[in-house]
């Protein structure tokens, strides 16, 4: 039997061949779209064994870009900047330690201060043998009643480098004489009123002191010599300019400088812890205030010496004032008598 077999066609109706055509036109249709489709999404994709031709002269174009993908955004590791060094300080930009205005350092300006005549506090050598110039400035000074202090050249380095062995304190304001301030007095036919500080170190206390005295319009006050302060800037700072209205004094013994007063009808009030009330005491006489030092108070031989003792009452549980406001208190006191 051969492999066909001859077989009549079958007879369709022209509904049924319209229906068939129409279904085989929509199958051929979705066919060709998926076809391109297809093309698209593998161009697209790169998979294309050849690469595209393009352009002319036969220049093969450029290969497709890789298709972007959403990747997590990558962390910055860029380092922050370490922050600046501050540049060292420049040698004339380091602190350097005060020097008083009123040191002389070295032997030259200090034996040209004592040629002249210039006020000096105190001159500081340093430990060793005196020879050559060295000893004559130290003559000199002891001649000019000065105080000599002997101390360790140690001592020396601290407050300047360039010492020689010798440093000096110059006055910040010149001294006048006890006859000046009584010569004062009766220029102005004015009862002598003064001030002495007997022993008093501290700088701020002796400025308080000059202004109150300038304030009540003493005619002078007196310090010692020896073992008290003196008119140390810091001194004549403290006094806010009331230096340049009383004249101040350097005696060298206190006890001879009170005696000589007394012979010239000045009358000597000394504050003491024991004494008569200042308030039921005259101060309406030629007259001197005496002020002890912050610790001791007056000293003994000066007590003796005195006329009057006189005493700030005290109430609270403090059993003393400062040298200075003790000072103005009987100041005052001392001149609504004599007013």
């Amino acid at each position: 039997m051969p492999f066909y077999q001859d077989v009549k066609p079958q007879k369709i109706s022209r509904a049924e061949h319209l229906r068939r055509e129409s279904q085989r036109a929509w199958e051929e249709e979705g066919s060709r779209y998926r076809d391109h489709n297809n093309k698209k999404k593998s161009g697209a994709s790169g998979s294309s064994d050849k690469p595209a031709q393009g352009g002319k002269g036969g220049r093969s174009a450029s290969p497709a870009a890789p298709q972007k993908q959403h990747a997590e955004k990558p962390v910055s590791r860029e380092r922050k900047p370490a922050p600046a060094k501050q540049p060292a300080p420049r040698q004339e930009d380091r602190r350097v330690p005060d020097v008083p205005e009123n040191l002389l350092a070295g032997r030259n300006p200090i034996r040209e201060a004592l040629k002249a005549g210039r006020d000096i506090e105190k001159l500081l050598v340093a430990k060793g043998e005196l020879s050559g110039s060295a000893k004559e400035i130290v003559a000199m000074a002891r001649e000019r009643h000065i105080p000599v202090q002997t101390v360790e050249r140690s001592r020396l380095d601290e407050i300047t480098r360039n010492h020689q062995g010798m440093l000096a304190f110059a006055s910040a304001y010149r001294y006048y004489e006890v006859e000046d301030m009584l010569a004062d007095a009766a220029a102005k036919d004015e009862m002598p009123f003064l001030v002495v500080l007997d022993g008093v170190t501290d700088p701020q206390n002796l400025g308080a002191v000059i202004r109150a005295a300038a304030c009540v319009g003493a005619h002078g006050v007196i310090v010692p010599e020896r073992r008290a302060a003196g008119l140390t800037p810091s001194a004549v700072k403290a006094s806010a300019g009331a230096i340049e209205t009383v004249k101040v004094a350097r005696v060298t013994n206190l006890g001879r400088t009170l005696e000589q007063l007394k012979k010239q009808g000045v009358w000597l009030y000394a504050a003491d812890m024991v004494g008569e009330d200042y308030r039921k005491v005259d101060f309406n006489r030629p007259m001197a205030l005496i002020i002890g030092a912050e610790g001791d108070g007056v000293s003994r031989l000066v007590l003796e010496n005195s006329d009057y003792r006189v005493s700030l009452p005290m109430r609270g549980g403090v059993g003393s004032l400062n040298a200075s406001v003790a000072a103005g208190v009987l100041l005052y006191a001392a001149l609504s008598c004599r007013e």
